[in-house]
């Protein structure tokens, strides 16, 4: 920077004091006008462009990366979602399977509980038919047996009085009517 005061220095000192107007051209201060120019890009290009390039191409690449790694990060998102939406959907499926599972099992259940009560209320109708036949004969063999012994009792009535047929007829009804009493 000192280089360019000496120059502007020296411009100025050329042309003396005796300066012509505002819009006046002086060929002297125009060369050293654009000399410090060039001299300034120069320095200029040395010094700070190349930092200045340099730290904007820095800039530049962290930008990118950045925009790669959010690019990245909405991509993993995305399948993740997309993982998530699948897995939803399995369990979803998961589900249904386990409660058709479950009616089925239930149904079957249902008609095993229907058959096994089918099954145990026919054993009881038979046990009771059985048991009723088996009271019937009973009933008979006892009545059989009270016939016989009546019978005996009439038939030892009738020998012993040895009566008349009306006589045996009135024993034979009131034995009878004797039974039904009974």
């Amino acid at each position: 920077m000192s280089m360019a005061v000496l120059l502007m220095f020296a411009a100025y000192s050329e042309g003396g004091e005796g300066g012509g107007g505002l819009l006046s051209v002086n060929p002297g201060l125009a060369f050293w006008t654009v000399l410090i120019f060039l001299l300034l890009l120069l320095i200029l290009k040395k010094f700070a462009w190349k930092p200045i390039l340099d730290s904007l191409d820095e800039r530049e690449s962290k930008i990118k990366e950045s925009l790669e790694s959010a690019e990245k990060a909405r991509n993993d998102a995305q399948a993740l979602i997309e993982e998530n939406r699948k897995n939803l959907s399995k369990a979803e499926e998961e589900a249904k399977k386990i409660i058709d599972q479950s009616r089925t099992y239930a149904e079957q259940v249902k008609t095993q509980i229907m058959e096994d009560s089918k099954a145990q209320a026919q054993k009881i109708i038979d046990n009771a038919s059985v048991e009723i036949d088996r009271k019937r004969q009973e009933m008979f063999s006892d009545l059989k047996n009270q016939i016989a012994e009546i019978s005996v009792d009439i038939a030892e009535k009738i020998i012993r009085k040895n009566l008349d047929k009306d006589s045996q007829k009135d024993i034979i009804n009131k034995s009878i009517e004797d039974i039904r009493k009974n």
